[in-house]
């Protein structure tokens, strides 16, 4: 047991948002804290989610005992089924987050062959050298738990997303009490969230955003249209409370929307007074002051509910002159222009939309602001601390409040960056190498799905410079050409009339490598295509100093 040694991997989740994964290792045995995903970013061009890469627990496969979740968001549980296509291991997590997983495997056509075992808070539970037990906490989607896991080498603690509510709406208070229990008696690694290190005080409870509510749905003269994130069940019993209380009906649309309140009311977690839901088809035959619509769609996406509604594209849903809608989430950076975009379509036909920062809130945060970061570290007192889900900022930020324990034992603060190796045994903590990282693009629309470097690199390229196609008709006999090469471009040059000179001196080009090509450089399909690229491409660079992507077609006749 003395010579134990216990590896703390990030594979995600640290120095960027999203893709939360963490593996830890004892000896040959893995355990593995969540499998999220991410949205890509404008440059990843027709990639729908990205995913980490998980070479390193695919070569220690037969080591990797179990994987366990803190909550059911998406950066939490998005990869779970690409990680279980590879890795099939018993999944840990509370009932409504193996819910919303169950639904993702469904999709994917792999449930049955998932382990899914339902656990809840102070639940204990052995896993080889590792008793994790789970400690609820309040968030912005529920039943969200830390761990507490107690390896060879000490307590290593867990917190997965958090903030401390003082008063969350379903009264399931965060259990302060074990954590400061924990710290009592020794924590010997920290793993905190850090997602809002960079804001000072509190966060407000999600209690704040009932006034902005309540005001919304008994004065507005019209129709509200009210979208949050499917999975903040506390927002939507707020809003089904508050609706019935204005003497409202509600209408649930969007897949997602529908979906996740099923399980949450299926689960308890929900509340649905009898008789209160309409089906989206009665919206629009209904006094518009007299139904509230619940629909699904923050961000703006291109085929969300919202986003159709707002271009008078839904086969249901209408906004009219007068109707309120209320975007009760946060912008998620990089979604500026989409949701913008949307809320311009929206005013356009009429609505008053309201969103972003206001008083009262239409909207609060799921993660702990610096004093509530401070308040972890002080009752955990770690000797070691991480901070983990953020980008380095965040990071880097959350590491300086952990400064003043620098008296109360905490002996060392690691920043991390995905890949890297935390080492901690009796000796102490340390840095010791890396493993193999990286992201996965994933292309819902394509055969294999998973998205190369090159396809995106090409995607890119053509958004810049465009396509030029050389079409070659050649003898199979001879390899002669038997008419002038065609060249057609698109995203290049305009040729509707065919009277560009740049493409008329393009067909020249490629007409002179052939005649200078030996006839049995011009049968071999392969090294002739590599000729015309080649003369084509410097041809193109010289005149425009422009590299459109060249793809030369080669037709036997």
């Amino acid at each position: 047991m003395a010579d134990q040694k216990l590896l703390v991997v990030p594979l995600g989740g640290v120095g960027e948002f999203g893709m939360n994964i963490t593996a830890l290792r004892c000896g040959d045995d893995i355990i593995v804290i969540d499998a999220g995903m991410m949205f890509p970013d404008d440059e990843l061009m027709g990639v729908d989610i990205v995913t980490p890469d998980l070479t390193y627990l695919v070569q220690n496969k037969q080591y990797v005992r179990a994987l366990i979740l803190t909550h059911g968001h998406e950066d939490h549980i998005g990869s779970v089924p690409f990680f279980l296509s590879e890795i099939n291991v018993p999944v840990y997590g509370t009932a409504f987050s193996l819910a919303l997983v169950e639904r993702r495997l469904e999709e994917h056509e792999i449930r049955d062959q998932a382990e899914l075992r339902t656990v809840k808070p102070r639940d204990k539970l052995v896993i080889g050298p590792f008793q994790i037990e789970f400690i609820h906490v309040t968030h912005s989607i529920v039943s969200a738990v830390a761990l507490a896991i107690t390896t060879p080498v000490g307590v290593v603690i867990h917190t997965g997303d958090f903030k401390v509510d003082p008063t969350p709406t379903d009264n399931e208070l965060f259990d302060l009490h074990t954590l400061a229990e924990y710290g009592k008696r020794g924590v010997t690694l920290l793993l905190s969230d850090s997602t809002n290190a960079d804001r000072p005080g509190y966060s407000e409870s999600e209690r704040a955003v009932r006034p902005r509510l309540e005001e919304l749905l008994s004065r507005s003269p019209r129709r509200v249209l009210i979208s949050c994130f499917s999975s903040s069940i506390h927002r939507l019993q707020q809003v089904i409370d508050l609706s019935q209380q204005a003497g409202r009906k509600v209408a649930l649309v969007g897949r997602s929307m529908i979906n996740v309140t099923e399980i949450a009311h299926s689960l308890g977690l929900l509340e649905i007074p009898d008789g209160i839901l309409v089906r989206p088809s009665d919206v629009m035959q209904m006094r518009p002051d007299k139904v509230t619509v619940l629909i699904s769609g923050t961000q703006g996406e291109p085929l969300s509910a919202l986003a159709r509604v707002s271009v008078n594209n839904h086969k249901h849903v209408a906004v009219e002159p007068g109707d309120t809608v209320a975007l009760s989430s946060r912008i998620i950076p990089g979604n500026e222009k989409l949701i913008f975009r949307m809320i311009d379509h929206l005013e356009r036909r009429g609505a008053d939309v309201q969103y972003g920062t206001m008083k009262p809130p239409l909207h609060v945060s799921g993660h702990g602001s610096s004093e509530e970061l401070r308040l972890v570290l002080n009752l955990v007192r770690p000797r070691y601390f991480v901070p983990i889900h953020g980008e380095y900022r965040q990071l880097s930020k959350h590491a300086r409040l952990a400064e003043h324990l620098r008296h109360a034992g905490l002996e060392e603060t690691f920043v991390m960056e995905s890949g890297q190796v935390l080492e901690l045994d009796r000796h102490g903590a340390r840095k010791a190498g890396q493993v193999p990282v990286g992201r996965i693009c994933i292309d819902s629309g394509t055969v294999d799905e998973v998205v190369e470097d090159i396809v995106i690199r090409d995607r890119r390229h053509l958004s810049e410079d465009g396509i030029v196609i050389p079409i070659i008709a050649v003898s199979r006999h001879t390899g002669r050409s038997e008419t002038l090469p065609e060249v057609v471009s698109r995203g290049f040059v305009s040729d509707e009339d065919g009277s560009s000179d740049l493409l008329r001196q393009a067909r020249q080009v490629v007409a002179r490598t052939l005649e200078s090509s030996s006839q049995e450089e011009r049968t071999d399909h392969g090294v002739i295509k590599e000729k015309v690229r080649a003369d084509l491409k410097r041809y193109i660079v010289k005149q425009t100093s422009r590299r459109p992507l060249i793809m030369p077609v080669i037709l036997d006749v």
